[in-house]
């Protein structure tokens, strides 16, 4: 038995677990010092056997084997490694792509994306486990403890839940204190305090020490996926993508598997510089904060996609469907990916993107990617009607004075009725 205080703060909710009746975890593991102490503090604090389950959604440089073996070393009973690439670049990267993604207008929803996933597995793990409760390291400032609370709640009623970072009372420099004093390896070491990071295929973020400055300008260290612009090539790449119905198959004409094409995507992108995203965020919990994103794949993706479904869409669907984009990006955001009207704009995405088919030519130098050819067989676009080399072409110019005169009638009344004089 553990000597260790058992004082808990007061439940606010029906899903956080009751202490007396947590007796095996599932702990959402990744290795780093956050999930690391919490392994070693849940088994003392709560006396109770510790599950970890660590899921690949793509996160570059991980040792999982090493990861498995550092688990079993701080105690865990079982360690489960899900490589979960496929199903989240299938299931929740490709939706998100044929929804243009974004939130707040620049920040292409990574980790919003990979918690539903992860927070499912969690549930299906614990109860493959026998575990009652599932353990995550979010803190109490950020959106990641909606998106998994929720996903554990609406898909694992019967299972409970604790958040060990907003109970604990600890900071980075009391984290690291607390895994020295255990023997708990730090990756990167224990003398300065890390950057908070998560990354998957989609990209990576970076939260903490001189971030939260606003005055702060970025330091290099912080770059560990993208080139910084200024170091980039000094020759420009030109790279295509294809798309079928809205998927991005193809890259420089060779078709790839979706988890291969973002993974090259990403590294195409990276060492252009183009990715970088100095964002202030609107959490959902009220805060306004500023994140460091690296996205080079979805820097070419989401551009690409957009660009292709301008020229496929006539000018009433481009006008209307940013709008259900946002309201997407915006329930993803919040977490509430399992919510009906997710499904629904879903349904529209879809029926949209039934022709976004064709390929995107991207011109990449130093940050920066712009579309500078397009080609699909479904395009709105007609070279006969546009051509200025003929005088009119197909179009019926002689047309023109009549449409103008209608089309701006009642703009010209409201004018004249504002203006008597």
């Amino acid at each position: 038995m553990s000597d260790a205080p058992r004082d808990f703060p007061p439940r606010t909710a029906s899903y956080e677990a009751d202490p007396e009746q947590v007796h095996r975890v599932l702990l959402l593991y990744s290795g780093g010092l956050d999930t690391s102490v919490m392994l070693k503090w849940i088994h003392d604090r709560y006396e109770a056997e510790v599950v970890c389950l660590t899921v690949n959604l793509g996160q570059p440089g991980e040792d999982y084997a090493v990861i498995e073996g550092k688990a079993r070393l701080l105690g865990a009973i079982e360690c489960h490694v899900v490589d979960a690439r496929e199903q989240f670049a299938e299931d929740f990267l490709v939706p998100a792509i044929k929804a243009n993604a974004l939130y707040g207008g620049g920040y292409p929803l990574f980790t919003a994306l990979g918690r539903p996933l992860i927070a499912k597995l969690a549930v299906e793990y614990a109860r493959r486990s026998g575990c009652d409760t599932i353990a995550h390291g979010c803190t109490g400032k950020g959106n990641d403890q909606v998106r998994i609370e929720a996903t554990v709640a609406t898909l694992g009623p019967e299972l409970k839940v604790i958040a060990p970072v907003r109970s604990w009372q600890m900071g980075r420099e009391e984290e690291i204190a607390y895994a020295r004093e255990h023997g708990i390896a730090v990756k990167g070491g224990t003398e300065t305090v890390p950057y908070s990071i998560d990354d998957n295929l989609w990209g990576r973020s970076s939260e903490g020490r001189w971030i939260e400055d606003l005055e702060h300008a970025p330091e290099e260290d912080v770059f560990q996926l993208v080139t910084p612009p200024e170091r980039a090539p000094d020759e420009p790449e030109t790279v295509s993508i294809g798309f079928e119905r809205g998927v991005p198959v193809a890259l420089d004409g060779e078709r790839l598997a979706l988890v291969e094409l973002l993974e090259r995507a990403a590294e195409i992108g990276a060492r252009h510089g183009v990715g970088i995203i100095d964002h202030i965020e609107d959490r959902i919990v009220g805060l306004k904060v500023r994140d460091i994103y690296e996205a080079p794949a979805a820097a070419l993706i989401l551009p690409a996609h957009q660009e292709l479904e301008r020229l496929v869409g006539t000018i009433h669907q481009n006008q209307f469907k940013p709008q259900l984009d946002r309201q997407w990006a915006y329930l993803v955001y919040a977490g509430l990916w399992w919510e009906p009207l997710r499904c629904d704009l879903d349904a529209y995405m879809e029926s949209v993107n039934e022709r976004v088919t064709g390929t995107i030519g991207l011109k990449l130098y130093k940050g920066h990617a712009r579309a500078v050819t397009r080609e699909s067989p479904f395009s709105v676009y007609d070279a006969r009607l546009a051509t200025f080399s003929e005088s009119g072409g197909l179009f019926p110019q002689a047309a023109s004075p009549g449409f103008i005169e209608l089309f701006s009638l009642q703009s010209r009344m409201a004018w004249r009725l504002r203006h008597p004089e």
